[in-house]
């Protein structure tokens, strides 16, 4: 309930339609059948989940409902699990592209068709491929978590950003990177902390800056 109002707060959107748009992740059998399988594959499946768990990913495809984006830029692919959850959401909206960004060629074991048909795979270092990117209607940071490449990285994409962009943070509780930049820019910002019930993992954090309005 209370990631629900997050997203309120951050894109206007109704609580009843919030709490829809995440049962509907949460009711989507054929991608936790798909994730599931391929976690139970993965080579790495020893150091890693053996099942997909939504948590704050749930915040994450919720906004990508909410505000309709044409063109998501996520750093640090990892397995792909939030690279699938981003995808979901864009080919519910009907439209829109993701590109993810990961130094490791063999990062995305998660992703698949459907999912994979709306990504874009990108290899290198993220502070130089989002150099490159252009028109970026929301920003997910989830790669290094220290505040020195948080910042290389907003600083790489912010002449790229689109004027109402949503820019996120994951684990924004390690860093005050984000925060930083919203009040060095003008963005509002808010950050929820995720609190897992009948799990080992402490939790982590959301951190979200958008734009004010430009007064009248």
């Amino acid at each position: 309930n209370q990631l629900c109002w997050f997203v309120s707060a951050v894109t206007g959107a109704g609580i009843d339609q919030i709490r829809a748009w995440m049962l509907e992740l949460e009711n989507d059998g054929e991608l936790l059948a798909q994730l599931t399988k391929r976690f139970s594959s993965n080579p790495r499946r020893g150091i890693s989940s053996t099942e997909p768990r939504w948590g704050r990913r749930l915040g994450w495809y919720a906004l990508v409902r909410a505000t309709q984006p044409d063109h998501v830029v996520e750093t640090g692919t990892a397995l792909g699990l939030g690279s699938c959850i981003i995808a979901a959401a864009l080919l519910r909206n009907g439209h829109g592209r993701l590109a993810t960004i990961d130094i490791d060629p063999e990062a995305g074991y998660l992703i698949a068709e459907p999912w994979s048909t709306v990504i874009d795979r990108c290899t290198g270092s993220s502070v130089e491929v989002l150099a490159e990117m252009r028109a970026v209607d929301m920003f997910l940071h989830d790669s290094l978590h220290t505040y020195d490449y948080e910042v290389s990285e907003l600083t790489a994409v912010e002449p790229n950003l689109r004027s109402d962009a949503i820019i996120l943070s994951d684990n924004s509780h390690e860093t005050a990177a984000l925060s930083d930049w919203a009040e060095r820019t003008g963005h509002h910002y808010l950050f929820f902390k995720e609190l897992p019930r009948d799990h080992w993992w402490p939790g982590d954090g959301i951190g979200v800056a958008w734009a004010r309005p430009v007064p009248r």
